[in-house]
């Protein structure tokens, strides 16, 4: 047996270490059926058999579905009925063993891994952080086909399993322990085994799982009880405007759930079958696998990381203690890197240190971070207005006002503090980092680091690569942004890089909606019908029109400063005509007083009445609308990517989403086009390019770099 180790004790006790060959960890690849059978005919002809254990070789103890193989399946038949009740029915096989099993979790077991869990009597964990367990299948777009739907449900009742089937939650040992997801904690990884042997010879007639028992009933009342009726009823409309109807698997779970519980159960388990069948060849799983899965696992596994040994700076200063300086001193002292920082000015220096560890301090009252990991953050943070203090250090952050000449003069003052082959990084989201450059005595030690506000929840970071900026500093870089847990992604330097520039399309579309004729209610209901989490109007209150207004000119002194005209490659038409006139009556933004909407202090905001008379006196639809605010940002992401100001699909798709907020659902505004297909974007983009003007025209080099392979492609 080459995949799975059988080994039988004295007591008559045989440990299954799960070791598939030829890879890091166990999961169900066409050779995992076979080697379960074999193990599960071994075990039904042994004559003395007192107990089971499941175990794992590897880091993790069961990783779950083949996704590469369930990525493939482009329709639901027979025949992927029959894949899916193969792969699960050796689980109920497990169950129906004259003797009890146990499973022993070293490791993360997760959904497959944690459906086989679910089928033993009994679940020990080691107590360590990686040895998380939960069904987070519904973060990828499917269900828990292994038989976690129903199986959790009735371990835990409707109610209390639906959090951890219809969000994905994952839970490590303590948490599990609670929760009841587990039944026992071990300290020790060489206690593991011994404790799932102590508690078989303890238990040796607990080998009937309790739904399988005569008169089971589930926890918190079966589907008649009103509670539960109450919980099925509520929790439908609760899905709904959590997922705005955008995602299937959540609905789809919860139905497989209830109708779990009015059923018997090799009925319910075959049902859970189907609903997987549904879910995998639906574009919302596909785009979910191939961008929160394989792209997320690409990034996180360093295939796309800068080559050369890694990089640790030991101390770092961020120059500028306002939101974003704080922001970033923030995430730097959080992941324990010794942190300054500096203002010219003390007080400010002091309030940005004081408001990092605010944010500290708000987590542990909610319980989301220790008070000694607080304390420790507090330390790691040290307030300056003496730039000598930071000399030394191996990152510098300039993080001050987004204005050319003061970033100049910071970045040239800077650069001798730097400890030797430090290097220096400008946090900006608009001024080209080649530009900047010119003001650092050493360029190619110089990169852009753009984070997004508010830093501490927007966990990822575009690292803009300059002209002359070196591949040493890029990776040294990218190393940083990985040691403080946010997530990187490179970008060529351009005018408003990839994140501004994108996300520009989608504030200017919102203005155009307006400026044809549609009513600003519904063009910002049609943004929340796309699945964008605030509307354009709304967000750009909240960004302010001042800035807008202040990134146009900085654009414009560029182009005079570079000797070109337009050189900012998005059209900005929409938000010259609207917000500009906006401005021009006094209204620049949420925090100037009021923008597109009004601010009151006693209610909550509305939107402005004199919005209407900008308003133009066309007509455009809702469906229309929907698609124009997407189909204007994706064209924009895949002219980037054309031009090579981002590297690869997986890239675009994950920082559309995370840095910008292009809807999940869509897998990111690059796979939102493989989803529609390419040939129909293409005529959909040459359609609204003859309506609405070249903002919409697609190149047919850009398309047919995507014609390709996606996989290769990314």
């Amino acid at each position: 047996m080459q995949e799975f180790r059988y080994e039988k004790d004295a007591d008559g006790i045989v440990t299954v270490t799960m070791d598939m060959s030829g890879q890091s960890a166990n999961t169900m690849n066409a050779r995992y059926v076979p080697a379960m059978d074999e193990t599960l005919n071994r075990l039904r002809a042994e004559t003395d058999l007192t107990g089971v254990i499941f175990a794992s070789a590897k880091k993790t103890f069961f990783a779950g579905g083949d996704l590469h193989l369930l990525l493939g399946i482009d329709h639901a038949d027979a025949q992927t009925l029959d894949y899916v009740e193969q792969n699960k029915r050796p689980y109920r096989e497990i169950e129906r063993l004259p003797v009890p099993v146990v499973a022993a979790i070293n490791g993360a077991a997760l959904g497959g891994g944690y459906e086989l869990c679910l089928a033993c009597n009994h679940r020990v964990i080691l107590d360590v952080p990686q040895a998380v367990v939960g069904l987070p299948e519904v973060t990828l777009g499917l269900l828990p086909g292994a038989g976690g739907v129903v199986r959790l449900t009735a371990l835990l009742g409707l109610e209390a399993a639906l959090p951890f089937l219809t969000e994905g939650r994952q839970l490590g040992p303590r948490a599990a322990l609670a929760a009841g997801l587990v039944d026992q904690v071990v300290a020790a990884p060489d206690g593991l085994i011994a404790a799932a042997r102590a508690w078989i010879l303890a238990n040796p007639d607990s080998h009937t799982q309790p739904w399988d028992r005569k008169g089971f009933r589930y926890p918190g009342g079966d589907a008649a009880h009103p509670r539960v009726r109450q919980v099925a009823t509520m929790g439908a409309a609760v899905l709904v405007s959590k997922t705005r109807g955008l995602l299937p698997a959540p609905a789809r779970i919860m139905d497989v759930a209830v109708n779990s519980m009015r059923m018997g159960f090799d009925s319910a388990l075959r049902n859970e079958s189907r609903g997987l069948c549904a879910l995998l060849p639906t574009p919302e799983a596909k785009a979910a696998i191939t961008t929160f899965f394989f792209g997320m696992q690409k990034i996180k596994s360093g295939k796309v990381r800068p080559d050369g040994p890694q990089w640790r700076p030991r101390r770092a200063g961020v120059i500028g203690a306002g939101m974003m300086g704080a922001g970033i001193a923030w995430a730097q002292a959080a992941a324990g890197l010794p942190t300054w920082i500096s203002d010219t000015d003390p007080t400010r220096a002091r309030a940005g240190r004081a408001r990092a560890v605010a944010l500290a301090e708000a987590r542990v009252a909610a319980g989301r971070m220790a008070p000694d990991a607080c304390d420790a953050l507090s330390r790691h943070i040290t307030a300056t207005d003496d730039p000598a203090a930071m000399q030394g250090a191996d990152l510098l952050i300039e993080a001050v006002y987004e204005d050319l000449a003061l970033k100049q003069q910071v970045i040239a003052a800077s650069f001798g503090r730097l400890s030797e082959g430090g290097i220096l990084a400008s946090n900006t989201s608009t001024l080209p980092i080649s530009v900047l450059a010119e003001s650092c005595p050493a360029p190619e030690r110089f990169v852009g680091l753009h984070f997004f506000s508010p830093v501490e929840r927007m966990k990822i970071v575009e690292i803009v690569q300059g002209a002359r900026t070196s591949p040493d500093t890029l990776r040294m870089a990218y190393d940083y942004v990985r040691q403080i847990g946010y997530l990187p992604f490179v970008v060529r330097d351009s005018r408003g890089f990839f994140t501004s520039r994108v996300f520009g399309t989608y504030l200017d579309e919102g203005q155009r909606l307006v400026l044809d004729g549609m009513a600003p209610v519904a063009v910002e209901r049609a943004a929340w019908i796309a699945g964008m989490p605030s509307g354009p109007l709304a967000v750009h209150d909240e960004v302010s029109l001042v800035l807008s207004r202040r990134v146009h000119d900085t654009h414009r002194d560029l182009d005079a400063l570079l000797g070109v005209k337009d050189g900012y490659p998005a059209d900005t038409e929409g938000t010259r005509g609207l917000a500009f006139a906006l401005l021009a009556a006094g209204r620049g933004g949420r925090h100037h007083g009021g923008g597109f909407y009004d601010y009151p202090t006693d209610g909550e905001k509305r939107l402005w009445p004199g919005l209407s008379d900008y308003r133009g006196t066309g007509a455009v639809s809702v469906d229309d609308a929907v698609e124009r605010l997407l189909m204007r940002q994706a064209i924009e992401a895949l002219r980037c990517l054309d031009e090579e100001v981002v590297r690869s699909e997986v890239e675009a798709n994950l920082a559309s989403i995370l840095a910008i907020g292009f809807p999940s659902h869509t897998g990111g505004a690059i796979q939102y086009i493989r989803g529609i297909g390419i040939d129909r974007f293409a005529r959909r983009a040459a359609d609204l390019a003859q309506a609405h003007g070249p903002r919409f025209a697609v190149s047919g080099a850009a398309l047919e770099r995507l014609r390709g392979d996606p996989a290769a492609a990314a």
